[in-house]
């Protein structure tokens, strides 16, 4: 029987030789929706270029803020908590002349990162795109699962899956019975 892992802090979930699983400390996150001429004054606000192509990230020279392109007119950006409201105020002063919503979702998802050799392959344990199909620096909006989460990929063998708190402890705990597997297979 598998147990679930702790949720309750940022740490370790479950390591091998060819996976870690860990939760990341959490950030802040803002779902954007704009079209058309509100976007390049967005991103003037926001002090990053708002990518152009689906998948594509983004952030601002400090790193402090991360934007990430899911749909024609949808980002979610990332930032640390600090930033947060001047990022809401940001928008906010821009939305009488140019029509967007920025909604703080900060608290509907957590962040597991999986990295190592086969990080990747852990992935296909219950992804249906190849995780090798995204480069190193873009991210998805993809299913794990049957569960819709958003997967940035940091590097070859690093990954981060932001996944909604009611989905976190069964999505944890298979990716936790997947790192003991991969375990045994070099056992």
């Amino acid at each position: 029987m598998t147990m679930t892992p702790d949720l309750s802090a940022p740490g370790p979930l479950a390591e091998s030789a060819a996976a870690k699983l860990s939760l990341a400390v959490p950030c802040a996150r803002l779902s954007l929706r704009a079209r058309g001429a509100a976007v390049a004054p967005l991103s003037a606000a926001l002090g990053l270029t708002l990518p152009e192509r689906i998948g594509t990230r983004a952030s601002t020279a400090a790193g402090d803020t991360e934007a990430l392109r899911l749909g024609p007119d949808e980002w979610v950006l990332h930032a640390t908590p600090a930033a947060l409201p001047g990022l809401l105020a940001a928008c906010a002063a821009l939305s009488p002349e140019h029509p967007h919503s920025a909604v703080d979702i900060s608290g509907r998802e957590l962040t597991l990162v999986l990295e190592g050799p086969r990080a990747a392959e852990l992935l296909t344990l219950g992804m249906p795109r190849d995780p090798d199909s995204i480069a190193p620096g873009e991210g998805r909006r993809t299913l794990f699962d049957g569960v819709s989460v958003v997967l940035w990929r940091e590097a070859d063998t690093r990954f981060r899956m932001d996944i909604w708190h009611s989905f976190a402890p069964h999505l944890a705990s298979l990716l936790a019975t997947g790192c003991a597997e991969l375990a045994a297979e070099t056992a």
